[in-house]
């Protein structure tokens, strides 16, 4: 049945399950630490004692947040043997479907060689699994000595971020045919005038122009690269030597903003 969840329905019928759809739905279907608080930061106290600091996260469209830090225990490791240890973000739904979260320390198994990192619950609370682990960290222990801890989340960036990387491009292409009058090896695509009534602004450090040979077969000169001469106001294509005829040159210019 379909059901209007932003809207006002006359009496309680909103749902945690709904939001959470609504969350996964728009953040995606993985797990994620926000760029907020202290990003759980872990901080090794002792042999058997570590802190989590404060952070917000979402585990399968769950929002979980963590408003001051937490201090957890690592079980003693032991000489001669190696061990991973996970800390984790555990979703529970218990009895009456009453939800739940907390970070919990999940024992790896000892071991003389490798260690390997202990099994995990990962059957998604979207398809109906009742524990969920979202993974926070490795802690490594060679014998009694906690190792430098391993972060396995990801960091989900904020909109701002996205928006500043989505800062328009503006790309212009386009041919001319040049010549250099035995100058030297160069000619002058624009003056920093021409520049300006082509493309409706003035140069700056920003812009990117690149060239290329527009007819090879016409001329045996090869374009190398593009210079910027500020004491002769100018931009000059550069040739690989003196050029005495005409050539056509493909350019594009690019810059954002």
């Amino acid at each position: 049945m379909v059901e209007l969840v932003t809207g006002h329905a006359n009496k309680a019928h909103a749902t945690a399950e709904q939001a959470a759809g609504l969350n996964a739905g728009i953040l995606g279907l993985d797990d994620y630490v926000f760029d907020v608080h202290d990003k759980f930061e872990l901080t090794v106290v002792s042999a058997n004692k570590v802190t989590i600091g404060t952070g917000e996260l979402v585990m399968q469209g769950r929002h979980v947040s963590q408003g001051t830090p937490e201090d957890l225990i690592v079980t003693n490791g032991s000489q001669g043997q190696k061990r991973n240890d996970l800390i984790v973000c555990r979703y529970t739904k218990g009895s009456q479907s009453v939800e739940s979260a907390e970070l919990v320390v999940v024992r790896g198994t000892p071991t003389t060689g490798t260690p390997t990192d202990p099994a995990l619950n990962t059957t998604s609370p979207l398809d109906g699994g009742t524990t969920y682990d979202m993974p926070l960290y490795r802690i490594p222990l060679d014998g009694i000595t906690i190792g430098t801890p391993v972060p396995l989340f990801n960091v989900l960036r904020p909109m701002s971020d996205v928006w500043d990387s989505l800062t328009p491009l503006h790309l212009y292409t386009g041919s001319s045919v040049l010549y250099d009058a035995g100058s030297g090896g160069y000619a002058t695509l624009w003056t920093f005038s021409q520049f300006r009534q082509q493309f409706g602004r003035d140069w700056g450090d920003d812009v990117c122009i690149s060239a290329m040979n527009g007819d090879w077969d016409a001329n045996g000169r090869q374009v190398t690269s593009v210079r910027v001469t500020r004491s002769g106001n100018r931009i000059d294509v550069m040739f690989d030597g003196k050029n005495t005829a005409h050539i056509r040159v493909n350019w594009a210019v690019m810059w954002r903003g």
